[in-house]
């Protein structure tokens, strides 16, 4: 065969590939840029509801506490802090319709407590006039409980103070580990590295538990309005769950939103003791201007570094969430 046969031959195979290219790549790009504006007004919302968290109802009170870590949590105000600011980056502030849809694609919202956990999530109620309805509601407060084989109970904190029930005397003793260590029979307390795994690991297994249980219960209620998405616990690093423990703070997933041809799925933490936002730098990834803040630890080129996100976007930097380094 002529080499201009084998050209012809060659064209004739290998165009439709090219033609499949041109047609995805522009809507890879798309599906890629509306994800990462997704994340940061993801991020954004639960920075700033982590920040709303200690607007505490009485300051005063803090200075009765022995423990930083220990604040009292305005909920209330960080949970409308966090719808605020996520409705105003996906442009629906002001349209109660769109911003009902939004809410079916959140299953859970989490407050996490100095001794315990609150989750925000959707809840079946029947209303005076006797029809059923959905909204959101706070559920009840949930402890770090903990039981040994002794039959000891321990109720952790975000730091060692912990208040235990010695089963073999049956009473109460409560204070800091290193305090009341010598003054109870509880072995747990007198292993400081022991303590502090079981104490992680507790806390951790009590906010996933409920987690798994709260997005089920919204697989159920999405379904009976249309929402076909199965909505699952993401799987959440070590080192993001050690950051979630180590103070009060925030966390959210947003989940199912039709993405081009996939659907979006993340979570984002928020820690309420940011005192300064870290700069933004501008980058490159893959031909692509993103921008990030500079805790961030992407490898990608630095261009230029911003005082502010605005300032970033007005140069054609699109927004990467801190998240992304994990996929």
């Amino acid at each position: 065969m002529k080499m201009i046969n084998w050209a012809i031959v060659g064209v004739l195979i290998l165009f439709p590939f090219y033609m499949v290219n041109q047609t995805e790549t522009p809507m890879q790009r798309k599906t890629m840029i509306t994800e990462l504006r997704y994340d940061a007004a993801l991020d954004a919302a639960v920075d700033d509801a982590a920040r709303a968290l200690i607007m505490n109802v009485d300051p005063g009170r803090e200075a009765q506490y022995d423990s930083l870590k220990r604040v009292r949590v305005n909920k209330e105000e960080a949970i409308d802090t966090f719808y605020r600011t996520l409705y105003m980056n996906f442009g629906i502030a002001d349209d109660p319709v769109s911003q009902g849809v939004l809410n079916r694609y959140i299953p859970a919202v989490v407050i996490i407590g100095y001794d315990g956990f609150y989750v925000y999530a959707e809840e079946e109620f029947t209303n005076a006039e006797g029809e059923t309805e959905m909204r959101s509601v706070w559920g009840p407060k949930k402890p770090y409980a903990y039981a040994d084989a002794q039959g000891n109970s321990l109720s952790f904190t975000l730091d060692d103070y912990v208040n235990a029930y010695e089963a073999g005397s049956q009473r109460w003793v409560e204070g800091f580990r290193g305090e009341i260590a010598e003054d109870t029979a509880i072995l747990l307390l007198r292993d400081p590295d022991k303590f502090e795994q079981v104490r992680r690991s507790t806390i951790v297994n009590a906010i996933q538990n409920e987690l798994a249980y709260r997005i089920n219960r919204h697989n159920e209620y999405a379904a009976r309005v249309g929402i076909s998405y199965t909505f699952t616990l993401p799987v959440i690093s070590g080192e993001d769950w050690s950051n979630t423990i180590d103070d009060v703070g925030v966390m959210a997933f947003l989940q199912g939103i039709p993405v081009g041809q996939r659907f979006y799925n993340n979570y984002a933490l928020g820690g309420s003791r940011v005192l300064k936002k870290p700069a933004i730098v501008g980058a490159v990834k893959n031909g692509m201007k993103v921008y990030y803040r500079s805790s961030c630890p992407f490898p990608y080129p630095v261009e230029e570094t911003f005082a502010s996100e605005k300032e970033a976007a007005e140069k054609g930097y699109v927004p990467l969430s801190c998240h992304n380094i994990a996929r």
